[in-house]
């Protein structure tokens, strides 16, 4: 039987104080903020002038030659991208995520404006830096609902603020098709639109409750995490451990504070976040997240079909304007991104009800959808045809999108939602240090500035590469689940003693068979 433990006043009304400061919204007052950031969400994916960004900057209204923007414009992104991201991580949790936000806003009506009116390229190189900032930023926008609703709202409000971005998309691609073929809108008439639209989410951002809460830097202490744990008894404060799972609304929370004490309440300030702490306990967390097995293997999945996921998207538009110029013919790539993105929701949204025993079968999945997405690539480079790039381009991107969600489930399942953050942003920053070697080599006009036909083979090679090295993964890890279904009767002669270090010796040689494998190829 727990007792209530005895505290003194003045420590009381501090946790008192504390829980007014850093509760969250109550249950009941979740839908304001949400709806709000979906909102704000919905305005900023609404960029009509998106897929048409490659044929604008090759078009009269900029005149870049194609070498100036796949070369040397495009790669600004990729970088500053990479060099933005680590930082802004920190910033983020730092600043309670609301400056972050506004910050994207800020930087997406920058990035349209100079679109609209920037000349030169060196204008458009930096237009490619605002644009690295505004994508950097948007992990303020998926986390910042986390520290304002409540525990158990979390799945509904992160439905749908990532539905408000894919419908902000979709109905942007679709949009922009619609305003190109059938009204026949110039591309800068586009442009416009988008401006209008990341301004309307940037005036929305400024009415977003600001947290008292994050993550790492400001997170609640343990002694006031139960928001029902402390009350008045016989005249003394104790401290209610049995109630610190019950969350009440604000007028609970105040009836907590003592209001007449022997010592009076004095404000204390706010106690600054341990940045060295903080710093140290993600290095800790970053280890031992990654010593498992599964994390592991999924996380480089991550990292690497990210890598090339981003450098297909990104030059796609180019390599569609290498096969059908816009200036001799129609062009469709509002159409076939809102295809893609809404066949990818549907694959996403069936992926749910597949039941599949992702621990053994998991990477000779990953193998064979690489290998698929390998094909989608090569066939979209080297069929000289439009309406197979868009096809390949569609399956392209339905595969990807299952199997990120399926990875993204894999890797949280498990995790706490601070350390799921971190393996995410660990996992992109990867992602993105990879795609910058990448870039640096095979785009870069520094490095070997391929065309883009070239550059695709290429791409379509290392979706070849991902898939041969999860097949090796697979095989090893499929013949290892046999082994112990057709030989049960042997393991089970052997003692205890014998089967534990048999085991521990097969995981590590296991192990370090799979370190080899996945990094030597």
């Amino acid at each position: 039987m727990d007792v209530p433990r005895p505290v003194s006043r003045r420590a009381a009304a501090a946790a008192a104080t504390m829980l007014l400061r850093t509760a969250r919204v109550p249950r009941e007052c979740w839908f304001l903020p949400t709806a709000l950031l979906c909102a704000y969400g919905f305005f900023a994916s609404l960029r009509p002038s998106e897929p048409f960004l490659t044929p604008y900057l090759l078009g009269p209204s900029k005149n870049l030659t194609e070498r100036q923007v796949f070369n040397e414009i495009y790669p600004v992104w990729t970088y500053s991208y990479l060099v933005l991201l680590f930082p802004v991580f920190l910033a983020t949790d730092y600043l309670r995520y609301k400056p972050v936000v506004l910050l994207q806003g800020f930087s997406l009506i920058v990035t349209w404006f100079m679109l609209l009116y920037a000349q030169g390229l060196l204008a458009i190189k930096f237009l490619e830096f605002f644009y690295g900032i505004a994508t950097a930023t948007e992990i303020a926008y998926y986390s910042y609902i986390y520290s304002v609703v409540d525990l158990g709202m979390y799945q509904k409000v992160t439905s749908y603020c990532r539905s408000a971005t894919l419908v902000g998309f979709t109905v942007g691609s679709v949009l922009g098709q619609i305003l190109v073929s059938v009204a026949g809108w110039s591309l800068f008439s586009l442009n416009v639109v988008s401006l209008t639209c990341v301004s309307v989410a940037f005036a929305v951002a400024w009415f977003l409750p600001m947290p008292q809460k994050s993550l790492f830097f400001h997170h609640v202490p343990s002694s006031c995490q139960g928001m029902n744990g402390i009350k008045v008894q016989n005249g003394s404060i104790v401290t209610d451990t049995s109630a610190s799972n019950h969350l009440p609304g604000w007028e609970d929370i105040e009836s907590k504070i003592p209001l007449n004490l022997e010592e009076p309440a004095t404000e204390e300030p706010d106690p600054k976040p341990d940045r060295l702490l903080v710093l140290k306990v993600l290095w800790n967390d970053f280890l031992m997240c990654y010593s498992s097995r599964p994390l592991l293997c999924w996380s480089v999945w991550w990292a690497l079909s990210t890598c090339g996921y981003f450098q297909v998207i990104n030059y796609a538009q180019g390599l569609w304007e290498t096969v059908m110029p816009s200036r001799h013919a129609a062009i469709y790539n509002g159409g076939v991104e809102a295809i893609s993105t809404l066949l990818g929701a549907i694959a996403v949204f069936a992926i749910g009800y597949i039941k599949i025993s992702w621990s053994t079968w998991g990477e000779i999945t990953l193998s064979l959808c690489s290998l698929l997405i390998a094909a989608a690539v090569y066939v979209m480079d080297t069929v000289v045809n439009i309406w197979a790039c868009y096809t390949s381009y569609v399956i392209f991107r339905i595969i990807y999108m299952l199997l990120i969600t399926i990875a993204t489930f894999q890797i949280a399942a498990n995790l706490s939602m601070e350390r799921y953050a971190l393996v995410f942003g660990v996992n992109t920053f990867i992602a993105l240090a990879l795609q910058t070697l990448l870039t640096l080599i095979v785009v870069d006009a520094s490095g070997l500035g391929l065309d883009i036909t070239t550059q695709f083979l290429i791409y379509a090679s290392y979706f070849a590469l991902i898939a041969v090295v999860f097949l090796i993964g697979g095989a090893v890890s499929v013949a290892k689940k046999c082994r112990k279904q057709e030989d049960p009767e042997s393991s089970s002669q052997k003692t205890p003693l014998q089967n534990d270090f048999l085991e521990e010796k097969f995981q590590q040689a296991l192990k370090s068979f799979c370190e080899v494998t996945s990094f030597e190829l």
